[in-house]
């Protein structure tokens, strides 16, 4: 059995912000729904989240979530503090306990699920993330033989001259067999700089303890503030466009260009620079987008063209036009062959197939039939 505990009670002070830091988004969903939606593939029997700072919020955002058991750590007195939260609620749980950082949204799900068949294979206590830094500056290091048994953790300002030259960081990620972990957690001790209970310190009551090196250090990631956020939100980005430049879509300029995990592209569709895609957007193949769109949860059927515009929470059929200097508002929905303008908005409306809106108009919770044109008058010839 598998139960999944995410660590998301902290306040995040360094963000300077009203906000929660585990609710802050990143290409589309916050970050505690990253980590969660990390580990949804492995169908874990308990899913428990520890919260605290501004905890109704935390629960209240995740109230779509199937299955999750939330648990108050109040006050919040470090990890190992976190996690002995758990004592009752997993008192009669008999199985591994996969321990999650809720500020930590870039690990894959192959990554976890990697970490969780080692630790079953080894046999092990404890099971934990590892990572190579090029700089690990900061970072507890990891200290193991050539078959992966840990034999110390030791802090960066407790590591001598040759110790800081080890490059193998704790990462923060743990596996554990929850029963040895139950009867070591009263044993944690705050006599430390911080005076907190750390997690990290159970791993030396634990035998064996072994380690799973990620390959891509990006995934191990953490967000205390909006440089950090920031950074992971590019690692994010890169990974969604490099995914369907794989499928298909062609980027003129990569870089400019920003996408939501709910966006889907059909084949041979381009995507000129300054172009955004937000929510559950989806485009059909053979379109062609930009430069300077934002398609916000918006259906774009077969070879569509969009410049310049906005098209949010609206639908348009094959072979339409759009732009430049549109947008197309909730409840637009366009018909095959439509053309619509520069500077026009549409709203709440229907356009028949075939039909023409050039230019400097609105429309607003109407309904046009096919073929529609614009009226045009023929002045008299002594004009």
């Amino acid at each position: 059995m598998l139960a999944v505990a995410v660590l998301a009670a902290g306040k995040g002070t360094r963000m300077k912000s009203d906000l929660p830091k585990v609710l802050q988004p990143l290409a589309g969903a916050t970050l505690v729904e990253r980590v969660l939606a990390s580990c949804r593939s492995l169908r874990p029997e308990r899913q428990l989240l520890i919260v605290g700072h501004q905890a109704e919020r935390v629960e209240a955002s995740l109230s779509a979530w199937g299955g999750l058991e939330f648990v108050l750590q109040q006050p919040q007195n470090g990890t190992g503090h976190a996690v002995q939260q758990l004592l009752e609620p997993l008192a009669d749980f008999d199985g591994e306990l996969l321990v999650l950082n809720g500020d930590v949204p870039l690990l894959r799900e192959q990554t976890i699920a990697d970490l969780l068949q080692r630790h079953r294979a080894s046999g092990a206590a404890v099971t934990l993330l590892t990572a190579r830094l090029t700089d690990p500056t900061g970072y507890g290091r990891v200290f193991a033989d050539a078959e992966g048994q840990v034999s110390a953790i030791v802090e960066h300002r407790d590591c001598s001259e040759a110790q800081r030259r080890n490059t193998l960081i704790n990462a923060g990620i743990y596996c554990f067999d929850w029963r040895r972990l139950a009867a070591v957690l009263p044993q944690l001790r705050s006599d430390n700089d911080q005076g907190e209970l750390y997690l990290t310190d159970s791993v030396a009551m634990l035998s064996p303890a072994m380690h799973v090196e990620v390959a891509d250090a990006d995934e191990i990631n953490g967000i205390n503030d909006r440089l950090q956020l920031a950074q992971c939100e590019a690692v994010i980005q890169d990974r969604l466009r490099c995914h369907w430049m794989r499928e298909g879509v062609t980027f003129v300029d990569p870089g400019s260009c920003t996408l939501s995990d709910g966006t889907r592209f059909g084949r041979d569709v381009v995507v000129e620079p300054q172009c955004h895609f937000r929510g559950d957007s989806v485009i059909g193949d053979g379109c062609r987008i930009g430069p300077g769109s934002l398609i916000d949860n918006a259906r774009l059927a077969d070879r569509v063209e969009v410049v310049y515009s906005v098209v949010r929470q609206a639908t348009v059929a094959e072979g339409c036009a759009i732009g430049p200097f549109a947008q197309l508002r909730p409840g637009a929905e366009l018909e095959a062959d439509c053309r619509v303008g520069n500077f026009v908005e549409i709203k709440n409306s229907h356009i028949g197939s075939g039909s023409k809106v050039n230019h400097l108009s609105y429309i607003g919770d109407a309904d046009l039939g096919t073929a529609v044109k614009p009226w045009r008058s023929a002045a008299p010839a002594s004009w």
